[in-house]
């Protein structure tokens, strides 16, 4: 089954919820707490920097040396405001930049169960690779660790140290902002 060709409803905060109970994480979601659809507006209502909202983005990488093969999706997590930059990814995956690119809120919700602006770091519809940005990594050392993420939906977030990040998503840390 092609993830990127199947229908399926969206999740939410509560599917995220029941990933968390069941696999053990030490995670909490922070419901309602207002309309967060960019890194400044969840910031401002959690009350933290900017730095410490991470985003999950959805990319999609040309399989090298194979250029009818379908492109193979990959989750990176960034540091929210820092923009993730192509080039490292297509070095990392040996293929070039135009070879990588960022999947459309379609293909995002197929792969991944939730819709663009509250996608959370795991619990995805489907086990992907995931790049985690060094920069995320550096934010253990400050704050406690803390960092806030997609909790499921827009107006939701998730509270998690960097350390629980890691160990759940099993990332390859690399410098790609």
């Amino acid at each position: 089954m092609n993830a990127s060709t199947t229908s399926h409803p969206p999740w939410g905060p509560s599917d995220l919820q029941r990933f968390l109970d069941e696999a053990g994480i030490q995670a909490r979601l922070l419901r309602d707490i207002g309309d967060t659809p960019t890194v400044p507006a969840a910031a401002a209502a959690l009350g933290v920097a900017p730095e410490r909202i991470v985003k999950t983005l959805l990319f999609l990488v040309a399989q090298p040396g194979q250029p009818d093969a379908p492109p193979r999706p990959v989750v990176v997590i960034s540091c929210g405001e820092s923009r993730v930059e192509k080039g490292p990814l297509a070095r990392h995956f040996g293929v070039g930049k135009k070879r990588v690119k960022l999947a459309s809120p379609e293909v995002v919700l197929a792969w991944l169960g939730y819709p663009v602006g509250g996608v959370p770091p795991f619990g995805h519809r489907t086990r992907l690779p995931v790049i985690l940005d060094q920069a995320v990594v550096a934010l253990a050392e400050r704050e406690g660790g803390l960092v806030y993420a997609g909790g499921g939906d827009d107006r939701t977030m998730l509270e998690l140290t960097v350390d629980e990040l890691v160990r759940v998503t099993e990332p390859t840390v690399l410098a790609v902002s």
